[in-house]
C-alpha cells in the first residue's frame, strides 16, 4: 500500500488498524454527529461534515480545510490507496467499525467515508462584484436539494457568484451532498440584510431581474443580459415577495406551454443562469 502525507510508515498504518473505534462516545464521532444534526453546532464550531468518497476527494483537491477523515474498516480497505495519495498532513485520520459507520451515516447505503471540514470565512458581498459579472440570488429558498443543485449548476455554467439571502443553511449535509463538490469551487456569499444586498448590487451597477409569474413581466429569451446581471429566485412555494420583486430593476418570466404556470426553483434557476451566460 502506497501511503504518504499523514500516513507515511507501516507502523502508522498498523496503529490505525489496531485502534479501530467502535464507540459512539468517541470525541470525534460525537463531534461529527453534532455537526451533522445541528446548524447551531456548525456555527459554534465553524465546522461542517461530508459523507462520501467523491466529495471528500473534492475537498482534498481544493484544499478546503479538512480537519478529520473518518473511514470505516471496509472503506479503508477499499479506498485507502486512493485517498491517501492526497495531502492529509493537516487532517487527523481515524478508522471506525463498519457498524459505527452505518450508525453515523445519513445515506441509506454509505460508502463509509466521512470528513469534517472548516467553514470558510465569509467575505463581504462587495468583493464579488466585477465588470460584467453574472450572479444568481437565492431569496428565501428552503429546500436543501434545490439550493445544492443551483450551486452545482452555477459552478458548471461559470457564474461569478451565488448569493444567498434568507435561505437554508448551505452547510447542512443535504445541501452539501446536492452540490456534488461544487460548494468547494463556486463563489458563495451570504447576505441576509436586504438593504445591504441591494446596496451592493446597485453600487456595482448590476441589473437585477426578478423571476416571477406575471403577465406583464419580460419574456426571459427577449430581455437581454448584457453587462453586470443578477437574477433573483424566490421561495419554492411562494416565490419572491412582492416588495423584493419591485425593488429589482425588472421582472422576467420563463414562458411555459399549456396550463403549467410554474417550475421547480432549481429548474427555473438553471434556465435563467443559462440565459445569463449564453453568448449573444
Amino acid at each position: 500500500m502506497l501511503l504518504h502525507s499523514c500516513l507515511t510508515t507501516v507502523s502508522e498504518v498498523s496503529v490505525l488498524l489496531e485502534n479501530i473505534i467502535t464507540s459512539k462516545d468517541n470525541p470525534v464521532i460525537k463531534l461529527y454527529q453534532k455537526l451533522a444534526s445541528s446548524k447551531k453546532e456548525r456555527l459554534q464550531y465553524g465546522l461542517f461534515v461530508l459523507e462520501g468518497l467523491r466529495i471528500t476527494q473534492d475537498a482534498l483537491s481544493e484544499q478546503s480545510g479538512l480537519t478529520h477523515v473518518i473511514l470505516t474498516k471496509q472503506a479503508y480497505d477499499k479506498f485507502g490507496d486512493e485517498l491517501f495519495q492526497a495531502d492529509l498532513r493537516d487532517a487527523k485520520t481515524i478508522v471506525i467499525s463498519n457498524e459505527l459507520g452505518n450508525r453515523i451515516a445519513s445515506t441509506g447505503t454509505t460508502q463509509g467515508v466521512f470528513a469534517i471540514c472548516r467553514i470558510p470565512v465569509q467575505k463581504e458581498l462587495s468583493s464579488a462584484m466585477k465588470e460584467n459579472g453574472k450572479y444568481v440570488v437565492l431569496f428565501g429558498l428552503q429546500d436543501p436539494g434545490n439550493v445544492g443543485m443551483i450551486i452545482r449548476t452555477a459552478d458548471a455554467l461559470g457564474l461569478d457568484a451565488v448569493i444567498l439571502s434568507g435561505s437554508c443553511d448551505i452547510y447542512s449535509p443535504k445541501v452539501i451532498r446536492s452540490t456534488m463538490g461544487s460548494v468547494f469551487r463556486a463563489d458563495i456569499y451570504i447576505e441576509n440584510d436586504t438593504e445591504k444586498l441591494f446596496s451592493a448590487l446597485e453600487r456595482a451597477g448590476v441589473t437585477s431581474s426578478a423571476a416571477v409569474i406575471d403577465k406583464d413581466a419580460v419574456n426571459v429569451v427577449k430581455c437581454g443580459f448584457d453587462g453586470s446581471q443578477a437574477v433573483f429566485i424566490g421561495n419554492e412555494g411562494n416565490g419572491l415577495p412582492a416588495d423584493i420583486a419591485s425593488r429589482c430593476t425588472r421582472k422576467v418570466i420563463i414562458p411555459m406551454h399549456g396550463n403549467i404556470n410554474s417550475l421547480n426553483a432549481a429548474m427555473a434557476a438553471g434556465i435563467l443562469m443559462w440565459e445569463l451566460k449564453k453568448e449573444r
